[in-house]
């Protein structure tokens, strides 16, 4: 009995060992975090304020992710990025946010004839922290959109199509 009580012991304390070297071989020092903020940048080709079958994405669009103390309103940071071939922009963000407003601003599109923004479409916010339970270090923005300078000749039997629907509503 008093062998078995002693081995017990024993195999305890080699446990408690083994943690504590494996918590102690671990690099404990605080990592800033790095968030990525994605999004997408269209064109709104029938300049309906919202994305259309027609509606397509920019590649070469300049974002910024902007942000800004909740208290006094002045920008802290920012950071920017362009979109590749499919409209997505993929804009590294160093550090957490938890204490300002961060947003996806637009900043500017390569197509001179879809370069003005779409009213309400311009920005869209984002949280840069990890108190929100997303495990994911990419942080989604809402699309950001441009408006074309003469809507597209097929967009008046696209928006026809929104319009039957409402009347079914």
């Amino acid at each position: 009995m008093a062998s078995l009580r002693a081995s017990l012991l024993l195999a305890a304390v080699l446990c408690a060992l083994a943690a504590s070297s494996a918590s102690a071989s671990r690099d404990l020092r605080s990592r800033p975090t790095q968030f990525v903020v994605r999004g997408r940048v269209w064109c709104d080709t029938c300049r309906a304020g919202f994305e259309t079958p027609a509606s397509t994405f920019i590649a070469g669009a300049k974002v910024r992710v902007e942000c800004k103390s909740r208290s006094t309103g002045a920008q802290t940071c920012s950071f920017e990025g362009h979109t590749d071939h499919t409209g997505t922009y993929n804009i590294p963000v160093a550090d957490e946010h938890e204490h300002e407003l961060c947003e996806s601003v637009l900043v500017s599109s390569p197509d001179t004839a879809c370069a003005k923004a779409v009213a309400g479409r311009e920005r869209a916010p984002v949280f840069l922290n990890n108190n929100n339970g997303v495990a994911s270090n990419v942080r989604l923005a809402n699309a950001l959109g441009f408006e074309k300078d003469t809507p597209l000749a097929a967009c008046a039997q696209i928006l026809k199509m929104y319009e039957e629907v409402d009347d079914r509503v």
